[in-house]
């Protein structure tokens, strides 16, 4: 490890292994935390402040999600993502995020769907610029709002799982932004089917903005 973590502090009212979970996780997105490092938890435990047993439970909610890979009795360690993790991470994302639109566009609030519109706006500004970085955190902005507008606990919550393994599988993947970036106008299509409350049309727009339609 390039440098230890930080002492955890916890916010009131937070639940300490989800803070747990949230802080080892970033530590992997940020790359303080490398592939093929070993991670063990009463390293962890202590450069944390904290006792093993919320660690331990981290790192298996880690494993679940493929953020961390585990070889009983010999290692825990950060997994390297190859393509075919990528790929499948991939296309149960964009199925997940088409969800997301269809439950959102169906009963948000107008405030609700004019900030989803205007997250969309930074989305189709990045394509046209073809920053693939900032068309990707962009996305992950404008998504965050739309899951959250789904005011569907379950949703939520499967999102907020999976969120830190959508972002270390594809951020930065080119293979993930390469069919958008080359048709970057379909960006202002799916922003008129979610202006239109067009659950239906923005899932379609979605896939074939990723070819998976």
């Amino acid at each position: 490890m390039t440098e230890p973590l930080p002492p955890l502090v916890i916010s009131s009212g937070a639940i300490l292994s989800d803070e747990v979970y949230t802080t080892i996780g970033a530590a992997i997105l940020e790359g303080r935390l490398r592939p093929g490092e070993r991670l063990r938890d009463v390293d962890l435990a202590a450069q944390l402040g904290i006792s093993r047993t919320p660690v331990r439970e981290a790192l298996q909610r880690l494993e679940r999600f493929g953020l961390v890979e585990v070889a009983v009795g010999r290692y825990t360690r950060v997994s390297e993502p190859d393509d075919r993790l990528r790929a499948d991470t991939a296309a149960v994302t964009v199925s997940f995020l088409g969800s997301a639109l269809r439950l959102s566009l169906a009963v948000c609030s107008d405030d609700e769907l004019a900030g989803i519109l205007d997250a969309a706006d930074h989305v189709i500004a990045a394509a046209h610029a073809g920053d693939r970085l900032r068309l990707f955190d962009a996305s992950v902005t404008m998504f965050e709002g739309v899951t959250r507008a789904t005011a569907n606990s379950v949703f939520i919550g499967i999102m907020r799982e999976t969120a830190l393994s959508i972002q270390r599988n594809l951020r930065g993947w080119d293979p993930f932004l390469d069919a958008p970036l080359s048709h970057p106008e379909e960006y202002t299509t799916l922003r008129d089917r979610i202006a239109a409350r067009d659950g239906g049309g923005a899932e379609l727009t979605l896939r074939r903005l990723h070819r998976m339609a």
